[in-house]
C-alpha cells in the first residue's frame, strides 16, 4: 500500500470513536505524519512534550517503512491506538500508558466494527537491518558484526586480559566491510 494522507483517517476516526475531542475549531489538537524513514522498529509512537531545543511537540508519528507494505487495517489499526494515547493525555489528562482507560477505549473501539483489531502491541513484521561490518580486534583477531562504524570501540577481552579492565587504544577495533551472499 502506498503512503496516503492520514488526516481523512483520523477525523473520520476522531468523530466515530472519540466524540469528536481530538478537534478543535476543525483543527486537530495533536499533529498526525508519515515518519522520515527513521522509525523502523515500531509502527509508530504518540509523544507530548518539549523538544531538547526547547520547542513543544504534541504528534502522532506512524512508521513509513513498517507500515507501507502492509493492508490498510495495519494504519488504521495504529493510527487509532496512538489516538488513544492522544485522547487519553489531551482530553482525559490522565498519565498512563497501556492502563485501565487504554483497555477500556480499545475495547469498545474494537466492538464497535470490524475493518481492524486494536492490540497493545503489534505483531507486524518490522524490516531487518543486517550489518554491514567486522569490528576486528588487532589483537586477538575476534571478530564483531557492526551495523555502523562506532569510533574508539575496543575488543573488551583484550583489554580485561591485558590492560586490567581499562580502554586501550592498542584493542581499537578496525573495520572491515562484511560482505553477504544474496
Amino acid at each position: 500500500m502506498p503512503l496516503i494522507p492520514l488526516l481523512p483517517i483520523f477525523h473520520r476516526f476522531n468523530r466515530d470513536y472519540f466524540d469528536g475531542l481530538l478537534v478543535k475549531d476543525d483543527k486537530p489538537i495533536v499533529s498526525i505524519r508519515w515518519s522520515d524513514g527513521r522509525l523502523r522498529n515500531t509502527a509508530g509512537f504518540y509523544r507530548n512534550g518539549i523538544m531538547a531545543g526547547g520547542k513543544r511537540v504534541c504528534e502522532i508519528v506512524l512508521s513509513s517503512p513498517v507500515l507501507e507494505n502492509l493492508p490498510q487495517s495495519a494504519l488504521e489499526s495504529t493510527l487509532c491506538h496512538e489516538m488513544i494515547h492522544a485522547w487519553i493525555d489531551l482530553v482525559l489528562k490522565v498519565s498512563e500508558g497501556h492502563g485501565p482507560n487504554f483497555h477500556a477505549r480499545m475495547k469498545l473501539i474494537n466492538s464497535l466494527q470490524k475493518n481492524f483489531q486494536i492490540n497493545v502491541r503489534h505483531q507486524f513484521p518490522v524490516p531487518v537491518k543486517l550489518p554491514k561490518w567486522w569490528g576486528v580486534c588487532p589483537s586477538c583477531g575476534l571478530r564483531s558484526p557492526y551495523k555502523r562504524l562506532v569510533k574508539g570501540v575496543a575488543c573488551r577481552h583484550c583489554c580485561e586480559t591485558f590492560h586490567g579492565g581499562k580502554w586501550h587504544a592498542s584493542c581499537v577495533l578496525i573495520y572491515e566491510p562484511l560482505n553477504i551472499q544474496k
